[in-house]
């Protein structure tokens, strides 16, 4: 039995996105929910034909079918979920209660308003699901119909080419039935990145609404404060900030993706960057008693994309901080020379193996270290920050041992 948190959604999205279905798919679901056995089944008009089939004891063949009746179509196709028990009647009309499993978690496979399936997980133990694991399978089915049906189309489009190379079919039916494949996969790829958007957009409007009515608390505006209402509205503002900065992660992995981000650039003084990030990850260190130095011997203006080099900031400084200890300091230093000009983020954190270096710019790369495990994150961010200085034309480049801190330097060019 398991909750599901809302930065746990947003860290399963991009796996969930990317599994193989043939291998991973029921491992995927096994980071948030416990069960004994899983069954994904494709709804036909009065039948259900097993696709794929998680099993420890039992030999279900796939593309089975399974005759079902108006009762238990009505529930399938209209139903947004539900716990079940073995005396269920979907339940016998599939034959799994004779597996020995005992409680049943059941969601739709659905984009829109389309029903094509179902995906079932139980476990042998009586009453073990509860409402908190129904809405998480809930939010990973609706992750996963988009997947599923990207795969589907993926494999038609496969048989198509098979069937133009044996000459099963006439060319000219072949290169048409190909045609309409394509622009269905085109489709369910912008169904998939539309769904990307929504939800990104969905999730931030009510932070933004967290955001600033934390910050309007802690004013004291409307009235005074004691010690522990202050500490708890940091704690609002710090979780909401971090949870924000990944929705704007994923959008941004999105654009560059699909070659849709752009710099405009403007002049700026550097130090204006420095200060406001500073400001804006201030309850973050203070959550930690982290001391944030700017070391900045000469301002001087650059030409450059202003919300860019903030957010390149932003991801190295809030980097620093989330993987240093307790009671220390981050450093930021701005240097220049006639050519470059050069922005250091050091922290003493739990540094970064040197064979590890050249993987940690790459997407959804987390390292694996008892301490990494308690943070959550996206995985992307200095992914992002990668891709954003080398559209400025400069490089990024990190300095660091496990255990001795870290030092991520970028470089560009005015």
């Amino acid at each position: 039995m398991t909750t599901l948190s809302s930065d746990k959604i947003l860290s399963i999205i991009p796996s969930l996105f990317n599994i193989d279905l043939k291998s991973n798919l029921f491992r995927a679901l096994e980071k948030f929910l416990i069960f004994d056995e899983g069954f994904v089944f494709f709804a036909n008009p009065d039948s259900l034909q097993l696709k794929y089939a998680y099993k420890k004891h039992i030999e279900y063949k796939p593309d089975s079918i399974y005759t079902v009746d108006n009762e238990s179509k009505t529930f399938i196709f209209s139903q947004e979920g539900k716990i079940l028990d073995n005396t269920s009647k979907l339940i016998n009309t599939l034959g799994l209660n004779y597996l020995g499993q005992n409680s049943f978690l059941v969601s739709k496979i659905a984009i829109k308003s389309t029903v094509f399936g179902i995906i079932i997980l139980s476990s042998k133990t009586p009453k073990f699901y509860e409402k908190s694991d129904l809405n998480a399978l809930n939010v990973a089915s609706s992750i996963l119909s988009y997947v599923l049906k990207d795969l589907e189309l993926s494999n038609v489009f496969k048989i198509q080419l098979q069937a133009l190379k044996d000459g099963i079919i006439e060319k000219n039916k072949a290169y048409k039935t190909i045609k309409e494949q394509n622009e269905k996969i085109l489709e369910a790829d912008k169904i998939k990145n539309e769904f990307l958007a929504n939800v990104s957009h969905e999730l931030r409007t009510p932070l933004n609404s967290i955001l600033g009515f934390s910050d309007i608390l802690s004013t004291e505006l409307y009235g005074n404060l004691n010690e522990k209402q202050a500490e708890y509205i940091n704690d609002i503002k710090v979780s909401a900030t971090h949870l924000l900065g990944m929705i704007n992660e994923i959008l941004d992995m999105s654009k560059i993706e699909a070659n849709a981000m752009k710099i405009v650039k403007s002049v700026f003084w550097i130090s204006r960057a420095v200060d406001e990030v500073s400001n804006i990850l201030h309850p973050l260190a203070q959550k930690k008693n982290i001391k944030i130095i700017k070391n900045m011997p000469v301002d001087f203006e650059v030409f450059a994309d202003y919300q860019k080099i903030q957010q390149i900031l932003y991801n190295l400084v809030s980097n620093a901080i989330k993987y240093s200890p307790e009671n220390d300091e981050v450093e930021i230093s701005i240097s220049t020379d006639d050519e470059i000009y050069k922005i250091t983020v050091h922290d003493n954190g739990i540094g970064i193996d040197k064979k590890y270096h050249g993987k940690i710019f790459a997407k959804f790369v987390q390292l694996d270290s008892a301490y990494t495990k308690k943070e959550s994150s996206t995985g992307l961010g200095l992914t992002i920050t990668k891709e954003l200085v080398e559209l400025h034309g400069g490089k990024i480049s990190v300095i660091s041992e496990i255990n001795n801190g870290s030092t991520f330097i970028v470089e560009i060019p005015f």
